[in-house]
């Protein structure tokens, strides 16, 4: 009997520490619930090896951090069209009022009445809100129009690109352009080239096959591609067995070109008003008039173009005339220093602003090649006259604008030295890379 209360008494003791067990564990399970007390994952990972119970812990921080969203930027990039303006571009942002006054701040940095089409744009976008606008000025600078705290910050900055030296070598065939284009370069390079020696080779007529150029010039790339030709700090051109070299040097706070001994390779008078033309007829005494057919001197070179081609001045003067009469159509008539005056006569239209006493510069486009007058088809009649007396364009002097300062020449021989030394490695390199190797099949 004894027995058997013993084990009755051991048994309720055992049930009653299980459940004991049981009720602690309840309680404590409840607390840790608590809103002051930490979450499980804070409590495991604050006993982490390495990390302190009073900071919080790695993984904690990096939800917090997970949590801050980025801003969302939105770049719309495209070219000015036809009849769009800064209203048109950023109505749907901005008030009238508030357009306007923008465009009278950006007048000191850049008129925004002189945006044009075919000019690469940008807005810029953050989380929808309108922060910045970039218009392309020309190859050099863009306009910079940053919308920050309610205000307008208006400025004009460099564009940057990535700067290449190249040099550049061909024969002539046929012409110049066909030529560049042969060695799968832009037209630009073809026409710098011309604007160069302009005032020594007369690429309507001078050129031979045969004749020859080198180059050595700046490629311009922006992300990746290529941006167009930057200087064009040396080249040679071999004219009819003459060669003629440009550097390109700045002389007193001006860029100009010279040739190796220092002399400006600019004239006073360019060798032809338009370039890429032909002459149909040349200066006579005696030459029979494809209309009235009769003899009568022409005092002239009559270059024959497409209608349209431009005229630029030979040389910086003053419009005497501009006229229209039967005989030579639209005319206009320039007074040079040196008693020295051209006309250019059957112009289909005069260039814009041309007007009596209005001073033009040298290369100045004054008008543009026609048939007006008596004339059998589009061409330019070019004349040239010294103290009143017509002489022959083709035979003119000269003269040479105002060579280096003897200061600058030895800096200036040392440039030059530096250019065609480059010049000459590139391109010898260029072609031994070109070439296949032994025992390559060609």
């Amino acid at each position: 009997m004894i027995k058997l209360l013993l084990a009755k008494k051991k048994l309720v003791a055992a049930v009653t520490f299980f459940l004991s067990g049981w009720l602690v564990a309840g309680v404590l399970f409840i607390g840790n619930l608590t809103p002051e007390s930490p979450s499980v994952k804070e409590v495991t990972t604050a006993h982490l090896p390495g990390v302190q119970g009073n900071e919080p812990s790695q993984l904690s921080q990096s939800r917090k951090e997970s949590q801050v969203r980025s801003p969302e930027i939105v770049e719309v990039a495209g070219t000015i069209k036809r009849g769009e303006t800064l209203s048109s571009l950023l109505g749907d942002y901005f008030s009238a009022h508030e357009i306007c006054c923008l465009a009278d701040e950006c007048e000191h940095t850049f008129p925004v009445k002189d945006i044009r089409a075919g000019r690469p744009y940008c807005l810029l976008f953050e989380d929808g809100s309108f922060k910045c606008f970039t218009y392309e000025i020309d190859a050099e600078e863009r306009l910079l129009i940053n919308y920050e705290g309610e205000q307008f910050q208006i400025s004009k900055e460099a564009i940057s690109y990535q700067l290449e030296l190249s040099g550049i070598s061909g024969t002539i065939e046929s012409s110049l352009f066909l030529t560049v284009a042969d060695l799968a370069e832009k037209p630009d390079l073809a026409c710098r080239l011309a604007d160069i020696f302009a005032w020594d080779i007369d690429f309507m007529c001078d050129l031979r096959k045969g004749d020859s150029f080198k180059v050595l010039v700046e490629k311009r790339y922006r992300e990746g591609e290529f941006a167009g030709y930057g200087d064009l700090l040396a080249a040679e051109f071999i004219n009819r067995g003459e060669v003629f070299r440009a550097i390109y040097y700045n002389d007193n706070e001006r860029y100009a070109y010279y040739d190796p001994d220092g002399q400006s390779l600019k004239k006073a008078f360019l060798k032809a008003p338009l370039a890429y033309s032909r002459i149909s007829s040349g200066f006579s005494n005696r030459r029979l008039h494809p209309v009235l057919k009769i003899y009568r001197p022409h005092r002239a070179i009559d270059y024959a173009a497409p209608t349209g081609t431009p005229v630029r001045a030979v040389a910086s003067g003053v419009v005497t005339q501009r006229s229209y009469d039967r005989s030579n159509g639209n005319k206009i008539r320039l007074r040079h220093a040196n008693a020295y005056e051209t006309t250019y006569i059957h112009l289909s239209r005069f260039g814009k602003g041309i007007k009596v006493g209005r001073k033009v510069d040298q290369g100045r486009i004054i008008g543009y090649v026609g048939a007006t007058g008596l004339a059998t088809g589009p061409h330019l009649d070019f004349r040239v006259f010294k103290n009143g007396r017509p002489i022959n364009p083709l035979k003119m002097e000269r003269i040479p604008s105002a060579p280096l300062a003897s200061q600058a020449l030895p800096e200036f021989k040392v440039k030059v030295k530096e250019y065609f030394d480059f010049l000459d490695h590139k391109l010898t390199l260029e072609q031994t890379t070109e070439q296949p190797l032994a025992g390559e099949q060609g």
